[in-house]
């Protein structure tokens, strides 16, 4: 167990900068294995030193194009190797990185771009050139684009190679060019503008320092929970913070990381890399939840019997383990046969050697966390904001409480306001919104970070998160309503929903909106007659209604009354990015959501 004074050392002494941290990984575990990416069926491997290799040239080739210290580079692309080359040689160009995810839509882009001032774009494709060219006209600043996989055209297009060889030709002139940006680089320069997705409005530009990513780092370090020894699997979007901490991170300790950012591959994906860790956003867990239940469901009988026997005995164990309470005998025998027939083959889906998860990005129903961990799998829920380069609290491997998201990391300070508002100070925490000055001034308080949550904190110093304040409404009645739990909740209880949006500010009961999860809903009407009929057909079918009346029901039972969702309407059409009606990193734009479908919602009043 690392201990308060060997935190505040590990913290203190960390590397100046991000580009100073890799190349101190670099030098200290060369030969080592640094990350793992897929080259058509088969995975590919990657020491330190090969890396930085290439990280170097590249670098040098952005100094070629021009870029200077703090200037803006953005990455437009999905998770993948190319994409952490991208951001390093960013870093070691003394630039700044701007993320953007590959599913904004080209007005979008060409904001994030513009407000940004970004003067290179990595582009992974032709998809993404594409409406970087749409809006070519808007971009005056943008003076390259380079692109992975994409189609070039010798000007304004270049590829990954073509930058190569540009800082090739420029290393040749200037050895040390690449390192003297390095060394030219302070803790307090700009290192990343991370655009906030954001549920209403123009998203924001999160300004945040090399110090913020060097803190992060070495606050995990000191944590101690992580070594060199551990292999983490990395599917999240690279332009999310939480995604980009898990990256720095792996700097300080030394790990390798097998990246590919396809989300349907991550099943099959954890069976061939076998990590000892992954960060995810709760809807993975929500999924796979959901699909061994259905799975367990439609093979009945026996089977069935012995699955859910499993698991009534696997959460008493759990329970008295969290508890400190002693396992008796009979009942840790019986644990040893379930965990041989039951438990063993669930973790096999995650590659059967898992020491955690971490979870984060939205909030973890506790009833999922509960019955991972009758099945051996433990998933540790963590906190934080872009606006705190992501990780700001975290549960233990020793020391955790199903519910909450931990005590805060070493260094971060957390207060609650006299209104509930959860209130953060630390080096983790921004400068300032890019361009924004109004918003900035309005998100800090006397130098303490507004976080926009409502939470509490335990006596032992572990943050409980209840709600979004802008998303806590009040009935007609005066019942205030917590909307995130219910959704929560009934994702927990229902194995076929995809969103589920609570609404009745001001009305006199709660309702909710519902989509269904189109892959498992398919799944489902084939068992019940309806197989072959199309998303809109199944889920406004009289026997769709029926089942999700029943989950309403199973969740109302665990609802206060004022909390219970009397109404509710089945959307012909799941929620989508592209519609926007959810954030890239898949949190719902309720505002959006209750407007477009607002006469809806009042017929329910009626």
């Amino acid at each position: 167990m690392v201990t308060t004074r060997d935190a505040d050392s590990i913290i203190a002494d960390r590397a100046s900068t991000v580009g100073r941290m890799f190349f101190d990984r670099v030098e200290s575990s060369r030969d080592r294995e640094a990350y793992r990416y897929p080259d058509g069926d088969t995975w590919t491997s990657v020491t330190w030193g090969e890396a930085a290799d290439r990280v170097v040239k590249l670098s040098a080739g952005l100094i070629a194009l021009g870029v200077q210290p703090e200037q803006r580079v953005a990455i437009d692309s999905g998770t993948r190797y190319e994409w952490v080359l991208a951001d390093l040689a960013i870093m070691s160009a003394g630039a700044a990185t701007t993320t953007v995810y590959p599913s904004t839509i080209p007005e979008d882009i060409a904001f994030i771009v513009g407000d940004s001032d970004s003067h290179v774009v990595f582009a992974e494709d032709d998809e993404q050139v594409a409406k970087l060219r749409e809006r070519r006209a808007d971009l005056p600043a943008l003076c390259k684009v380079v692109t992975f996989d994409g189609t070039t055209d010798g000007d304004w297009v270049i590829s990954l190679q073509d930058l190569e060889s540009l800082g090739t030709a420029l290393l040749a002139e200037q050895p040390n060019v690449v390192m003297d940006r390095v060394e030219g680089t302070g803790p307090d320069s700009l290192a990343t503008v991370i655009y906030t997705s954001g549920t209403t409005g123009r998203p924001k530009g999160v300004r945040l320092r090399h110090s913020s990513w060097t803190y992060e780092a070495a606050a995990v370090d000191a944590l101690g929970i992580l070594s060199a020894d551990d292999v983490q699997f990395l599917w999240l979007p690279l332009a999310h913070s939480f995604g980009k901490v898990l990256l720095t991170m792996q700097l300080a300790i030394g790990f390798p990381t097998a990246i590919d950012g396809r989300v349907e591959k991550i099943i099959d994906n954890l069976a061939v890399v076998r990590p000892t860790f992954m960060g995810a956003a709760p809807r993975i867990f929500e999924k796979a939840h959901a699909r061994i239940h259905r799975t367990t469901a439609e093979e009945g009988g026996v089977k069935k019997k012995i699955f859910d026997r499993a698991f009534t005995v696997g959460k008493e164990v759990s329970r008295r383990e969290i508890a400190g309470e002693k396992v008796p005998r009979r009942l840790a025998a019986q644990h040893r046969v379930y965990d041989r027939l039951v438990f063993t083959k669930i973790r096999d889906r995650f590659g059967g050697r898992v020491r955690f998860f971490i979870s984060g990005a939205a909030a973890l129903n506790r009833d999922i966390a509960e019955w991972f961990h009758a099945a051996g799998i433990l998933i540790l829920e963590g906190y934080g904001l872009t606006e705190t380069s992501a990780g700001s609290c975290l549960n233990l491997p020793s020391h955790y409480k199903f519910g909450t998201v931990g005590p805060p990391f070493p260094g971060t300070e957390v207060k609650v306001a006299d209104d509930g508002e959860v209130l953060i100070k630390g080096p983790g925490v921004m400068d300032a919104y890019h361009n924004q000055d109004g918003p900035t001034r309005d998100s800090f308080d006397d130098g303490w970070l507004r976080t926009g949550d409502l939470g509490e904190v335990d006596a032992d110093g572990f943050l409980r998160i209840t709600d979004r304040k802008k998303d806590l409404f009040k009935t007609s009645s005066g019942k205030y309503v917590a909307p995130q739990i219910i959704e929560a909740r009934f994702k927990a209880v229902c194995p076929y929903v995809s969103q589920f949006v609570v609404h009745g500010n001001e009305r006199n009961f709660c309702s909710a909106l519902v989509t269904l999860d189109p892959d498992s809903i398919d799944e489902w009407a084939a068992r019940n007659g309806l197989g072959g009929s199309s998303y809109a057909e199944i889920v406004s079918s009289d026997h769709a209604r029926e089942m999700v009346q029943g989950y309403v029901d199973e969740l109302n039972s665990r609802l206060n009354r004022w909390e219970t969702i009397k109404r509710f309407i089945i959307l012909d059409h799941d929620l989508s990015v592209e519609a926007g009606e959810i954030t890239p990193s898949m949190k719902v734009k309720r505002k959006v959501v209750e407007e477009r479908h607002r006469d809806e919602l009042d017929s329910l009043y009626r």
